[in-house]
């Protein structure tokens, strides 16, 4: 079996990937705005992004959205019990709803029969509580349970190439 080559990213891609991780400019051409700030093209750096993306230096780039200073107050998480058949189609459909932010899966355990994962977002904890019934009705899924947040951490993200 041949060894594997881990292709190393150039100076000018750990630049990029520096100027990506930060505030992302809230200007009409922000990528443009990045670029400038690398001292590269606006075309050099998007074609050095694209080429992160398909191999897969970069796998996702997202916002960050704070949600209590946006008016959502109360959040939950909610463990539920899903035929393992139906897992995906349920966690599709959950996934859709603007009302979750995370949906994922995990295995069971002896006393914890819980498969699906989701955080739901309200202005407020009866929201909250409206959103889960409602998912569970359209889904027909009534085993759930929901742990609620005492106290928000500080967000942080990974840094690379801070060196």
């Amino acid at each position: 079996m041949a060894a594997e080559v881990i292709d190393e990213l150039s100076e000018l891609d750990k630049r990029i990937v520096r100027a990506l991780q930060g505030e992302f400019p809230l200007v009409a051409e922000p990528y443009k705005t990045l670029a400038e700030q690398v001292g590269v093209s606006e075309e050099i750096f998007m074609e050095r992004v694209k080429s992160m993306q398909q191999t897969k230096k970069i796998r996702k780039m997202g916002a960050v959205l704070c949600h209590r200073e946006v008016g959502f107050k109360a959040n939950v998480l909610v463990a539920w019990e899903v035929p393992a058949q139906r897992l995906d189609e349920i966690a599709c459909h959950m996934a859709a709803s603007p009302f979750v932010t995370h949906c994922y899966d995990r295995n069971t355990a002896e006393n914890w029969p819980y498969n699906l994962y989701t955080m739901v977002h309200g202005r407020t904890r009866e929201e909250c509580e409206q959103v889960v019934r409602d998912l569970g009705q359209e889904c027909n899924v009534s085993k759930h349970v929901m742990l609620y947040s005492k106290h928000e951490w500080k967000k942080t993200a990974m840094k690379y190439f801070c060196e």
